[in-house]
């Protein structure tokens, strides 16, 4: 809705980053790392920024685009200056607001540190936060609970300094309502359209002009080197599935651990509401009552009631019916009554947030042990999970070894760790998700390295995700090819004239369009459409920031624009027209919208203000340094 918001990307990570701050747990364990030693990259004050914190940084924004992009990530998108230049910095803003915030004496709480781990999915077994669960996941990523609650501590710090800065700006209700003025302001605009088909005709070719651009961009035409390849895959789960775990091993287990495997009580319930927001307080519970002496009259009328009645469209049609649930999962007045009742019992009216409640108990679930047959699966997975990452851990190394070692072939690596050499189609160097294991980019480099290629050598294993190490070799190649200039000529042809034909519409366009300012206005316009900033779908698109940014003092008004592969557009703007008046809800949602973007540039602010009153030094000639 707003431009900025999308124009200026550069605020919005850093905005996202900091103010909206995601508990996610795997991928922050680079947060502690060694730092290592090697050229700086920047210096903030006495604070460094070390080569190979910047090239993880690099590679963990690496795995964040690739899982935003489904798999979909060209690697050479973070491999320029700017992009490079923009993980940087985010690296710096960090440290910038945490000297920013040691000054100012800011820290999270251990009690918020606990209300953050304890909301984190990955540490929760049956939804409830489990210390053993919690230790094994940061096991499983090399880090400790000491190391991971000291960057939660830091990072739950930032997003308090960057809050408070983001809340200093306040939008004023003149700019408001200009700006919610504008983007509902609907223009009247006709189209006049110079379409490319109408200057093919014109368009001249030079009989060597097909040649020369076959010649000057010959990659363009190139097929590319493709290769069939074997490999291997060594992972926690290929050690897993050949383990056995014994009865008594899970008997042990479960016993030791009985805690896990309490069932707490459950109740059954059905409510009648009367929501006091409709028709306000006094009334609601003045209705409540009344309903409350009909059902006790006659009980058996209580489903029907609640059909009638009951404000909650989720459990009226069911006449009121709940379900069955546990403490903690319906607001406190509401549980208190329930857990207070015996089987087939009512309550009184109860009052909570949602107004107020008649409430009859029709079922319990009593507290109770689940057997070890129900858990036995769960704790046999568990058992071989913890078994097979340490068996991993231990065999990692070896499987490297015996795969650089005896390079001329997998089969040795198969045979030791029982693992089956699977072979692939035909595949080239761009990564592909559709490729398995053979899609990861690392992988596929070491495939087609000069070795690899020249003389079937085994890769070295990679880790291509979470206790994964895949190894592969080529075992048929065929190299990069150029298609006979024949086979393409027409196709340059084509292209070659559609771009002369496009500079042609646009200059054309261009004259037209100096014409109609001058009010030499003989052109057969289209129908009148409005269209507004919200809504700008009924003109070509490349054309809407034109339209939008025409001054309107003097109607008509005249803009052009090119649309390419199109042609040219000519637009006219004939009259405005006040937007309709926006419902409260759209209203608060563009408000929201604008508070953001004024949000994003107080942070931008304070950073530039961080920067000049800290001495930041960027080093580069080690900012070019590649990731080898």
């Amino acid at each position: 809705m707003f431009d900025a918001v999308r124009n200026n990307k550069r605020i919005v990570q850093v905005f996202l980053a900091l103010i909206a701050l995601p508990f996610a747990f795997f991928g922050v364990e680079s947060y502690v790392r060694d730092a290592g030693t090697g050229d700086n990259v920047a210096k903030i004050g006495d604070i460094k920024i070390t080569q190979q914190q910047f090239q993880q940084a690099l590679r963990d924004q690496q795995e964040r685009l690739r899982a935003q992009m489904g798999g979909q990530l060209d690697p050479k998108m973070l491999d320029n200056p700017m992009a490079r230049k923009a993980v940087l910095d985010d690296l710096v803003d960090q440290r910038l607001l945490m000297l920013e915030a040691n000054k100012m004496r800011m820290f999270a709480s251990d009690d918020a540190i606990r209300r953050a781990i304890g909301s984190i999915d990955s540490f929760k077994i049956d939804g409830k936060f489990s210390s053993e669960r919690y230790e094994a996941a940061l096991r499983s990523q090399g880090m400790t609970p000491a190391g991971f609650e000291a960057q939660l501590r830091q990072d739950l710090t930032l997003q308090q300094l960057a809050g408070a800065v983001a809340q200093s700006g306040v939008v004023s209700r003149t700019v408001a309502e200009r700006v919610l003025a504008l983007q509902t302001e609907k223009r009247e605009v006709r189209e006049f359209r110079l379409d490319l088909g109408r200057y093919l005709d014109q368009v001249k070719l030079a009989d060597d002009a097909a040649r020369k651009f076959y010649d000057s961009n010959a990659k363009q035409f190139q097929i590319p080197e493709q290769a069939q390849a074997e490999y291997v895959v060594f992972s926690m789960e290929s050690i897993g599935a050949q383990l056995a775990v014994t009865d008594a091993e899970i008997k042990s287990w479960y016993d030791g651990h009985k805690d896990r495997y309490q069932q707490a009580e459950e109740r059954r319930a059905s409510h009648i509401l009367i929501a006091s927001e409709k028709v306000g307080k006094d009334q609601a519970k003045a209705k409540a009552e009344e309903l409350l002496k009909e059902v006790r009259k006659t009980p058996a009328s209580f489903a029907d009631l609640a059909k009638r009645n009951s404000d909650d469209p989720g459990s009226a049609s069911k006449g009121g019916d709940l379900g069955f649930f546990g403490r903690g999962m319906m607001v406190k007045p509401f549980e208190d009554a329930t857990f207070g009742l015996k089987e087939g019992e009512m309550s009184g009216v109860v009052e909570s947030d949602f107004g107020f409640h008649i409430i009859k108990l029709t079922g319990i679930h009593a507290a109770k042990e689940k057997p070890l047959a129900e858990v036995r699966g769960e704790i046999e997975a568990e058992l071989k999970k913890t078994a097979a990452s340490r068996k991993f851990a231990e065999a990692a190394e070896a499987f490297s070894n015996i795969v650089y070692e005896q390079s001329d072939s997998l089969q040795p690596a198969a045979e030791k760790f029982k693992l089956t050499i699977k072979k692939t189609e035909w595949l080239g160097r761009q990564a592909n998700p559709a490729n398995g294991p053979l899609g990861n980019e690392k992988l596929l480099a070491a495939l087609f390295s000069d070795d690899s290629v020249k003389n079937k050598r085994n890769t070295e294993a990679v880790e291509t995700a979470a206790n994964t190490l895949v190894a592969a070799r080529i075992v048929d190649y065929k190299p990069a090819t150029l298609q006979p200039f024949e086979s393409v000529q027409a196709s340059i042809e084509t292209l070659l004239k559609r771009q002369e034909a496009q500079a042609l519409a646009k200059k054309d366009g261009e004259a037209r369009l100096e014409a109609l300012k001058k009010g030499e206005d003989k052109l057969g316009w289209g129908s009148g459409k409005l269209v507004s900033r919200m809504d700008a779908r009924l003109i070509p698109q490349p054309a809407a920031p034109a339209v939008f940014r025409a001054d309107t003092g003097k109607l008509p008004a005249y803009v052009g624009a090119e649309l390419p592969g199109a042609g040219y557009g000519l637009f006219k703007i004939t009259r405005l027209e006040s937007g309709e008046t926006l419902d409260d809800a759209r209203k608060q949602a563009m408000l929201r919208q604008l508070g953001t973007l004024l949000a994003q540039e107080e942070i931008q602010l304070y950073l530039a203000a961080l920067r000049a009153r800290y001495k930041v030094e960027i080093n580069q000639a080690a900012l070019e340094v590649k990731d080898k």
